[in-house]
């Protein structure tokens, strides 16, 4: 197994990419701590944890408070007396169709999306850092996306936040590197999660399954991606397959922002 007995905390574990990459680094032999505000949806992904043979913990966190994010740290550390991997996969959207013009947000808006995308990573990466120091091995995984330097719509301060991550990665990457913490991003494309509810709540059935496959045909792959294309992502990121990896950022989009090939 490519995890064997190692910990990781993600956050954002509750559903979508974060679930699948818990379950993905579970069936490796990891123990996972899931911290989300969304707590059932967080238990049921440690029951998926727990079902493959592992140990798992669901804690509550809201990612922008640093006394939240220390608490989850701490009772990691109580019940595991390690962290081996973090991934900083919460994230949130305004979830307004066709963006947010900058000359619409509230600074209010501003800073919980901010907040929730960028500064919880930044809490997180400082509150494990510490002990993986000590241990002179850990691996960070953050979870940008592609809008963060190619923007499908406008929606500047997602973007941003995303877009701000990406230098996260670098400057940590490049001050941990000695202590053989290795940090990465993946930059997910159009990957089917419930991070399109808000967008498509409106939509029936069969205009939904329309709108994801349209939304599939731009990219040179032409589908969707699926959870599971980003768990495999951030395997490869958090084992030993990719040892001499730092500072890296993988696209997992299907080959945006090439365009799709003409149809035949």
């Amino acid at each position: 197994m490519l995890l064997a007995n190692k910990v990781a905390i993600i956050s954002g574990g509750a559903t979508g990419m974060g679930r699948a990459i818990a379950l993905k680094f579970a069936e490796e032999g990891c123990h996972v701590a899931v911290a989300d505000i969304n707590v059932p949806q967080a238990n049921e992904t440690i029951r998926g944890v727990v079902e493959r043979g592992r140990e798992g913990l669901a804690l509550e966190c809201d990612i922008a408070s640093s006394e939240a994010v220390q608490a989850v740290v701490d009772q990691v550390m109580t019940k595991f007396g390690r962290i081996n991997i973090l991934v900083n996969s919460a994230g949130t959207t305004a979830g307004v169709a066709g963006g947010s013009s900058v000359a619409a947000i509230s600074e209010g808006e501003w800073d919980r999306i901010v907040a929730i995308n960028l500064k919880g990573a930044f809490l997180f990466t400082r509150a494990v850092v510490p002990q993986m120091k000590k241990q002179r091995d850990g691996r960070i995984i953050n979870i940008s996306s592609l809008g963060a330097v190619h923007p499908p719509t406008v929606s500047p301060h997602y973007h941003a936040a995303k877009a701000g991550l990406l230098g996260m990665t670098y400057d940590t990457a490049r001050e941990l590197g000695p202590f053989n913490i290795r940090i990465n991003a993946i930059m997910p494309g159009p990957i089917r999660t419930p991070f399109y509810d808000k967008l498509i709540a409106a939509m029936g059935e069969a205009e939904k399954e329309a709108f994801f496959e349209c939304l599939g045909k731009e990219a040179p792959l032409q589908r969707m991606g699926r959870p599971e294309d980003i768990a495999g992502a951030a395997l490869f990121l958090a084992s030993d397959l990719s040892a001499y990896v730092t500072a890296a950022v993988i696209p997992v989009s299907g080959g945006l922002p090439l365009e799709a090939p003409a149809a035949n």
